[in-house]
């Protein structure tokens, strides 16, 4: 077959995909309007999963499931902003890993609102400013994001999505290596680099800031100044690409939580957050726990907190897999609560 023909047929799947595609935001917006009538979030995790999923299960190729995962995510997010303008705040400024995070999720379609910190993701959905946010929880390397934790402690948010991000870090200047003298990035990426760091610029001054954009905006305007950010933000904020991947771990990957008012209802695979505080007495911590134990749940972290109340007082946050609608689940956070000082659900929400 010609590539004249060849081509005449790819138009005439491309009329038929806008012709679909049309019928298809036609319906998403039948559901926008259900929804709202309703009172429910348009953003469904739970229908989101159960969406993708099946579009694996049936794709045959060439195409891979990512890529397949990729085009489905633009469309899915073209269809959100039909529903409902949505508007998404995540820690910035521009080109931050939760930028790219909250990108990976919602897609290019929805509006987004960079946020100065962690606080300020928080409040922007608490006064329906923005309808979700997306934060930074804990990383495969450095631990947990205490800050995300504290938050959680006076919020009645919840946690409706989680996702994974692969990570890499990158050192972006526009002076040589060798005239660098001072590197900005956020402190946990620093942990991240500390041998590259050190191996490669032991005499550079290692400035902390909030975010690595915030560093990018920095290094962009000083002197022999750096920066530890994504290729993103190289091309964002006008710097050169000094030396790509200088994390340590190949396989540094950042965990992401969706943060909203409304709760997510059971997939058949869930996770669930929650937060509680202990009696203080001997094997206390002990006695919170043997009710996941009675019921076979598994606990998948367990993080402490000081409370910042009173000293030598502390918060516990636990993840496990099952939703807190799950008969098990339901028994165990029964038995618990009879057993702890205060229990928070901090929300349950598809574990993959």
């Amino acid at each position: 077959m010609s590539l004249s023909n060849l081509r005449k047929k790819v138009n005439n799947i491309d009329s038929r995909i806008v012709e679909l595609l049309n019928q298809r935001a036609g319906l998403s917006l039948k559901i926008g309007r259900l929804k709202l009538k309703e009172k429910k979030g348009i953003y469904s995790p739970d229908r989101e999963k159960e969406v993708l999923a099946r579009l694996v299960t049936i794709n045959k190729g060439p195409l891979t499931a990512e890529s397949l995962k990729y085009i489905y995510r633009e469309i899915m997010s073209a269809s959100l902003s039909l529903e409902k303008p949505l508007t998404i705040a995540y820690l910035g400024p521009r080109a931050t890993n939760t930028h790219l995070a909250a990108l990976k999720k919602f897609g290019s379609s929805v509006n987004y609102q960079a946020c100065d910190n962690i606080s300020d993701v928080f409040s922007e959905v608490e006064k329906d400013t923005s309808d979700y946010g997306v934060v930074p929880i804990e990383n495969s390397n450095e631990g947990v994001v205490s800050h995300t934790l504290d938050m959680f402690m006076d919020s009645d948010l919840k946690i409706c999505a989680q996702l994974l991000l692969e990570v890499s870090h990158n050192l972006l200047s526009n002076a040589p290596q060798g005239k660098i003298k001072k590197i900005y990035s956020n402190p946990q990426v620093f942990g991240q680099c500390r041998i590259w760091l050190e191996t490669n610029l032991p005499k550079a001054e290692l400035i902390e800031v909030s975010s690595t954009s915030r560093a990018a905006q920095i290094a962009a305007r000083e002197k022999g100044a750096a920066c530890i950010a994504s290729i993103l933000a190289a091309q964002v904020y006008g710097l050169k690409v000094v030396a790509k991947d200088i994390e340590d771990s190949p396989h540094n990957i950042t965990r992401f939580l969706v943060i909203a008012k409304n709760d997510v209802g059971p997939t058949g695979e869930d996770k669930t957050s929650l937060m509680f505080s202990i009696k203080d007495r001997i094997g206390a911590l002990h006695d919170m726990l043997v009710p996941f134990r009675k019921y076979k749940i598994n606990l998948t972290k367990i993080e402490s907190r000081p409370s910042k109340k009173r000293a030598w007082d502390y918060y516990f946050f636990v993840d496990l897999l099952g939703h807190r609608l799950d008969k098990k689940v339901r028994k165990a956070l029964a038995e618990l609560e009879d057993k702890c000082k205060y229990l928070k659900v901090l929300g349950s929400y598809p574990s993959i």
